[in-house]
């Protein structure tokens, strides 16, 4: 998985909020194999340096740091916390959240593009959280963006993939850009079937999280990811009306 000229071996990413403790949030993310995790800038203090433990332990993991600025409704929050982040955890890569609407967290397209505008000029490598409207994604590429984050459903609603149609729309009018499924996925087979339609990787947080035992989730998302990428490259049967004999019938003995 390529992410602005940085390759992973991974195409699983994780969140690091909800664990019900730091070290089953570690365990995780070593047994999914993530290179990738995203912290929200609300566990961090520019000027206290608040939260520096669990920056210690995610450190401390050898991943990459995927700030974010969850929980930011205007233009000028997001691109603030953006700021933050670049500060605190000195990278320019930066996801990019600008929610629109509180009960389904969908993101605000238009304070999104704005927001993801400003913040390239200023050179930072934007991965904006979206959905699968293709206008809102052209206008996302155009100002710069080289990744795109739809959802597959609302954060946290482990709803799968609401709108297959249109993910696959927006994997076949891009298929230069780098497509990750950010949100809404709650079990393997969603993840698998992301992968299945050809993007290039999943985020989750919540559905591993919350789950009985979030270690062995993070495993089952991790091989579910591997598995629905491999039979994308594979090359999977499309689906048809009627049916088709697996066995040949040309050439049998006919018994009179």
């Amino acid at each position: 998985m390529e992410i602005y000229g940085r390759h992973h071996a991974s195409r699983l990413m994780l969140g690091t909020a909800l664990y019900p403790s730091p070290a089953i949030m570690a365990e995780a993310v070593r047994i999914s194999g993530a290179e990738l995790v995203t912290v929200s800038l609300r566990r961090e203090s520019a000027g206290a340096k608040a939260g520096q433990g669990f920056w210690d332990l995610i450190r401390d993991l050898g991943v990459q740091v995927l700030p974010n600025t969850a929980g930011c409704h205007t233009v000028k929050d997001a691109v603030t916390t953006a700021q933050m982040g670049r500060e605190i955890f000195d990278t320019t890569l930066v996801k990019l959240e600008v929610i629109g609407e509180a009960d389904t967290l969908q993101p605000d397209l238009f304070g999104l593009v704005e927001a993801a505008r400003i913040l390239v000029a200023e050179g930072f490598e934007v991965l904006p959280y979206t959905t699968e409207d293709l206008v809102a994604a052209e206008r996302l590429v155009e100002a710069g963006c080289r990744v795109l984050m739809p959802w597959g459903a609302p954060i946290g609603s482990a709803r799968g993939l609401n709108n297959r149609y249109g993910l696959r729309s927006l994997r076949a009018h891009f298929p230069e850009v780098t497509l990750i499924v950010d949100a809404g996925l709650g079990v393997p087979s969603h993840a698998a079937e992301a992968m299945e339609l050809g993007f290039d990787g999943v985020l989750l947080n919540t559905a591993i999280a919350k789950a009985g035992d979030p270690v062995a989730m993070a495993r089952a998302f991790a091989l579910a990811v591997a598995a629905g990428r491999l039979g994308f490259e594979a090359g999977a049967l499309e689906p048809r009306d009627m049916a088709a004999p697996s066995t040949p019938v040309l050439g049998k003995a006919l018994l009179a």
